[in-house]
Formats: structure tokens, C-alpha cells, sequence
């Protein structure tokens, strides 16, 4: 039976995830995960796309997507083939790295977009990895957060839905027990 065909929208935002084939890790050290980051980048370069959120667990992916021209199929399809070559050669492995293929939700409303931003940043707080979402150092929380510069993710969408401090306000929305952020349960 075939697959069901992936809608894509130019222009939405994605909600993406990918595990570890038989949920085995996906990264092994610190080096795996520098160079998943590296080949995200190159990646981008030939299918440019928006990173909103990401969070690399050692055996699964999120990232928060928005796309331009180019669709998620085509994103994933680069990242994920050229990083699991990488593995495999790395750590002398053969056969598969990823689990079936990525998943993908469309995202299409705000409160969705802020909704999957915050699971993405609490990932590793969830999983019981780190006492506060700030220590994990391979997701794009920190960047929200304090002035701690990371070229991989673009803050600008998810912090214009806050009022000033736009950091301060988000760090209480990722930290707080509601889904909507104050802003938008009090118009």
C-alpha cells in the first residue's frame, strides 16, 4: 500500500520529528550532535527554511520548522540521508539510523505554533535529563532566554507574539503550567 502523501504549504510551519530506528540513539557524543547541527545548516543551504525551535535528545528530533520554497520532504530527505551516512561511517554501523520517516504536523494557528515551541523546549525537562529546560545544551532554549547567540535558530516569530521583555515573557510562558501565553489569555 503507498504512502500517504505529505501536504506541504510554501510558507507554514512544521512541527518535525525523527527517531532513532528500534528508538536507539540517534546521537552517541557531543561530536554526533555538532555535526547533525553542521549538516542542518549545509542542508538549509540548499533548501532555505526558517528554524523557530529544536531540541536533539539522544534518541529522537524536534524541530520547528517554517518553509520557503522548498518542501519539508526535500529538507529531510537531505538532512536525514546525509546524516545517517555520517553515522553509520562514524561509529562503523550499516543499515538504517531513522526510524520509518519523519513526522510532520502542520502548524496553523498561533496557539499551536507557541504550543509546540514549549514542548520542544521542555523535551528535556520531561524526559528527567536536567532539573531546569536551560541546562540542556542541544536545544534552542537558551537562545530564548538569556543573550546567548545561536546561529542555527531565528527567535524573531516566536518572541513577537510577547510584550517587552520578550525574553522575560517567554521564559514565564515555557515555565508556566498554561498553554497560551498571558498575552493571549488576556487580550
Amino acid at each position: 500500500m503507498a504512502r500517504k502523501l505529505r501536504v506541504w504549504v510554501p510558507g507554514a510551519a512544521y512541527h518535525i520529528t525523527c527517531r532513532g530506528n528500534r528508538r536507539a540513539a540517534l546521537f552517541y557524543d557531543d561530536a554526533d550532535r555538532r555535526k547533525y547541527l553542521q549538516l542542518l545548516e549545509e542542508t538549509r543551504f540548499y533548501f532555505p527554511f526558517h528554524l523557530h525551535a529544536y531540541c536533539l535528545m539522544t534518541n529522537h528530533i524536534h524541530l520547528q520548522v517554517e518553509t520557503i520554497d522548498h518542501s519539508t520532504k526535500d529538507i529531510m530527505k537531505m538532512l536525514n540521508s546525509r546524516y545517517a551516512i555520517y553515522f553509520n561511517k562514524r561509529h562503523e554501523l550499516v543499515g538504517h539510523v531513522f526510524q520509518g520517516r519523519y513526522g510532520c504536523q502542520q502548524i496553523n494557528s498561533i496557539y499551536y505554533f507557541l504550543k509546540v515551541s514549549k514542548y520542544i523546549h521542555l523535551n528535556p525537562l520531561e524526559a528527567d535529563i536536567v532539573i531546569q529546560a536551560q541546562d540542556y545544551p542541544w536545544s534552542s532554549y537558551g537562545a530564548f532566554i538569556f543573550d546567548q547567540f545561536n546561529p542555527h535558530v531565528n527567535l524573531d516569530k516566536t518572541l513577537s507574539y510577547f510584550p517587552n521583555p520578550e525574553k522575560k515573557a517567554y521564559r514565564q510562558f515555557v515555565e508556566s503550567p498554561h498553554d497560551l501565553p498571558d498575552i493571549l489569555l488576556h487580550p
